[in-house]
């Protein structure tokens, strides 16, 4: 049996819909700006390459708990994406056999501390702290799945406010291209969650607010910014 210096940390694990298992968090990769009207929103208008960003594993924020509103921010949002959860290693796939990766699929939200994220742009840093903090990744159960990707509509609403309202079939590139990309830059194994770009509408949280998201055909994600 290894030894360690320290005790060595828990693995983040996130539940599967009707199983006893659960699917261990191996790292987290995320792409910007995947849907056309939330690059108007946020500043772009085209059709570059999907480019990715990371948050460390322990983000993860299963469902059943609510994340706490960070420090060193005042202008938290909340951005709903469809998470895939990949099942099978892969590297330098093609589009086509993409899809052979997936294990499921979930709902999360990519919470960002857009001020810290706009300053960092601003001076052409890395996202780190805007993406990367704690208990920034909020997610549903995985649904296992067989088939083509979802494509209905992906929604959040904060104190029963629709704020983000759109269809996953919006998204600019598709979960094959995003998969395939993925891998072209990475090695992916099993344990990988891909959160795959927001739709527009994004926003501010407050400690106190409900947020539910959902996604048709996928599940629903509900807490409270604490």
């Amino acid at each position: 049996m290894a030894e360690f210096a320290i005790a060595p940390p828990p693995v983040p694990v996130v539940p599967v819909e009707g199983e006893a298992g659960g699917f261990p968090v191996r790292r987290i990769l995320c792409v910007g700006r995947n849907y056309a009207a939330h690059r108007r929103e946020m500043g772009g208008d085209d059709r570059d390459p999907p480019f990715f960003f990371t948050k460390p594993a322990d983000t993860i924020v299963p469902p059943g708990r609510d994340p706490t509103y960070p420090p060193r921010t005042a202008n938290l949002h909340h951005e709903i994406e469809l998470v895939v959860a990949i099942g099978k290693a892969g590297r330098d796939v093609a589009a086509q056999h993409a899809l052979d990766l997936v294990y499921g699929y979930a709902v999360g939200v990519d919470l960002t501390r857009r001020d810290l994220q706009s300053a960092a742009k601003d001076k052409g840093q890395p996202w780190d702290a805007a993406k990367g903090f704690d208990e920034s990744a909020p997610i549903s159960a995985i649904r296992r799945w067989q088939g083509p990707p979802p494509q209905g509509r992906i929604a959040i609403s904060v104190n029963g406010v629709v704020k983000q309202d759109a269809s996953v079939a919006d998204m600019i590139w598709n979960v094959a291209e995003i998969v395939a990309e993925a891998s072209a830059l990475w090695a992916l194994a099993p344990g990988d969650l891909i959160y795959t770009g927001t739709p527009e509408g994004v926003g501010p949280l407050v400690r106190g607010d409900r947020v539910e998201g959902e996604i048709e055909g996928v599940g629903r994600l509900t807490f409270t910014v604490a």
